[in-house]
Parts: structure tokens; sequence; C-alpha cells
């Protein structure tokens, strides 16, 4: 049992890989966008439809920062599922990656108070769960640092010093609805999470696979 703690302690995301299927038009689509540095990506051909059931989330200082990346990525092939807008807590968008990736961008700022920028302030993977306290308490169980939450609607982690993207749970019904998509979706996520706890699988069908295999297999 010491060594099972011990070894959870440590336990922290380290990477996010994007499984595509032209892993060059990828390349060239994330380049554009402004994010490569933030996924890997490794091909796949593993079949996936309708919602994969997570989103990368981009925060950014303003209004035309978010018009920037989303006129960046629509220019290199993504589709807006949301275009730009207003909402009670600031002002955002989203879009679809050609290899269907959802990304949302947004900012709390209402206006502008310089310059459009290409800085992201932060990136969060918010993957969609169907018992948000049940995958916190497992993801908690596997040694990873709970950080604030809303009762069982939605729960982050604390990103851990080598990750430049933070790990949250939110509803998957919730999410798929502030997406602007339909909630069904099979096959695979797309989606492969690196780890200092090694390999496992978690309640929604999340991989992780540990940091050193997948640095050996991705771009």
């Amino acid at each position: 049992m010491a060594t099972t703690a011990s070894t959870a302690a440590h336990t922290s995301l380290t990477s996010v890989t994007l499984e595509v299927a032209d892993l060059e038009a990828a390349r060239r689509f994330y380049c554009a966008f402004g994010v490569d540095t933030y996924v890997r990506l490794r091909a796949s051909d593993e079949r996936t439809t309708g919602f994969r059931g997570f989103t990368l989330a981009l925060t950014v200082s303003g209004p035309a920062t978010v018009d920037s990346f989303v006129g960046a990525a629509a220019g290199a092939g993504a589709t807006v599922l949301k275009p730009a807008a207003k909402s009670l807590w600031g002002y955002g968008a989203v879009v679809q990656a050609p290899d269907g990736t959802i990304w949302k961008i947004a900012t709390s700022a209402k206006k502008d108070t310089g310059p459009a920028t290409r800085e992201i302030d932060e990136v969060v993977l918010l993957i969609g769960v169907e018992n948000v306290k049940a995958t916190k308490e497992f993801y908690v169980g596997r040694g990873l640092s709970a950080g604030k939450s809303f009762g069982g609607k939605y729960a982050e982690f604390i990103a851990g010093h080598s990750s430049p993207i933070k790990l949250a749970l939110y509803k998957r019904r919730a999410l798929a609805k502030d997406l602007g998509v339909a909630v069904d979706g099979a096959g695979s996520h797309g989606i492969v999470l690196g780890g200092t706890a090694g390999a496992f699988t978690d309640l929604d069908g999340f991989a992780w696979e540990s940091a050193d295999s997948l640095a050996a297999h991705t771009s």
C-alpha cells in the first residue's frame, strides 16, 4: 500500500496526444492555428463518430485575440460551430479542426484593452463524463491533486509543472450542449493522455499511457 501511495503522489498530466487520420494535414493545421506546442499528434485509423466527449479550451486576454485564433483556425480549414459572441461570462467561440477535435476559445473580458495577440493564457482539456464525482474520485485515487469543483457538475485538477494543459471534468451532456453539438458519439475518443502513472483507462474510456511510451510514438 505504501508503494502505491508513493507512486500516486507524483501523478500528473504531462501531455495530450490527438489521434488523426492524416498526420501531415494535422501538423499544418495546428501550426497555422497556433497551438502546435500544446498537443502531440499520432496517426490512427481508429473509427470515431459524433461527439468524442472532450474539448480543448483556450483562455486568452481579450475579444480581439479570440477573433484572431478563430480566424486562423477557419482559414486553415476548421469549421466554426459557434461564431464568436458575447455572453454573461465574457466572449468566446467554438471551432472544430479538420481532424474532428473541438476547440473552444474564450476570454472573460468583454472589451479589448489592447491589440490582438497570439498569446494563450491557459489551455484546459475538458472531458465530458457521466459522473463527475465518481471520476474525480477515480483520478484522485490515481494521484492527481484536486482543484476547485462545483458539486457534481464540474471539477478540475492542479496542473503539474511539466504540463502545459490543465485537466477538468464536466457532465458529458452539458459539455455537448455548451459546444453546440449532439451528445451522441461512438468509437474512439481520438485522444490519449500522457502521465506519470503508467497506462490505464478511466471510467469513461479515456486512455492514459506512460509519458515515455507516448514520447516514442508521437510527433
